[in-house]
């Protein structure tokens, strides 16, 4: 039985059929600012490297810092 904590970074989109596309990125630094996640997401959009099923990343829709934390309560017994 174990606890774990997960911290992703999740950067989300806009296509250009209207849908959502979402990034996640493990891990982030501590001190990670809105500006920089935002330069990182107009240089994704800027540089074309995704197509999804709804066309190409257009816009910015929403960027999220995510803590997780587990509580592993029963752990089966090793064989």
């Amino acid at each position: 039985m174990a606890l774990t904590t997960n911290r992703v970074l999740r950067l989300t989109f806009t296509t250009a059929g209207g849908k959502t596309y979402a990034i996640t990125v493990p891990n982030p630094r501590e001190d990670l600012q809105q500006a920089e996640a935002m330069a990182a997401m107009n240089s994704i959009i800027a540089s074309d490297l995704f197509i999804t099923s709804s066309g190409a990343l257009i816009g910015i829709r929403d960027i999220k810092v995510i803590d997780t934390t587990t509580d592993d309560l029963y752990d089966p017994p090793q064989a």
